[in-house]
């Protein structure tokens, strides 16, 4: 049997994943292309408070078919144009808005695509005037306890004032209800 005087095989070869290799391997320099366009560069074409509407209308048609909680949260939002460059949008409440946080991006992305106008700067103001109360039973009848507690309070007080006028009134409302 022969020896081989020299292995039979080539030299080891590195593997791609070598941790002796990364660490001898010089840093290369490498360019980095800036991608960030200015402000200046991007379109700003004219859009309307109408157009602002009906894309928000078209919008909470959209959410409304996918996720009807997130509708019933910002259903009462109401957008407005206040110059060229900015929106504001009257909210009614603090949970609204983190509801409304959540599709914020998918609104105005649509938006300034819609309009091309990319410059769209948006203001965001608590307005409690847009809040709706659902009236419940139970609210029914928390508000009607209050005006006969009222009522009965005035009634008793009238009456230590003015004993007849107290009588002709218990009257009348015997009557008519």
């Amino acid at each position: 049997m022969q020896k081989a005087s020299a292995p039979i095989a080539n030299g080891r070869k590195p593997s791609k994943f070598s941790i002796a290799e990364a660490l001898n391997k010089k840093e290369e320099a490498e360019e980095t292309v800036s991608s960030e366009t200015k402000e200046e560069d991007l379109p700003t074409n004219h859009f309307t408070e109408t157009d602002l509407r009906n894309e928000w209308a078209l919008f909470l048609e959209e959410i409304r078919k996918n996720d009807i909680l997130v509708y019933s949260a910002i259903n009462g939002f109401r957008m407005s144009k206040i110059d060229e460059d900015t929106i504001r949008v009257n909210y009614p409440s603090d949970t609204a808005k983190a509801e409304f946080d959540k599709v914020q991006a998918d609104f105005f992305n649509h938006f300034k695509r819609k309009a091309n106008h990319h410059r769209i700067k948006v203001e965001y103001k608590m307005d409690t005037a847009l809040k709706v109360e659902i009236i419940t039973k139970r609210g029914l009848f928390e508000k009607m306890a209050e005006k006969i507690l009222f009522f009965g309070i005035w009634t008793i007080s009238l009456s230590l004032i003015f004993p007849n006028y107290f009588l002709y009134l218990y009257k009348f409302f015997i009557t008519t209800f």
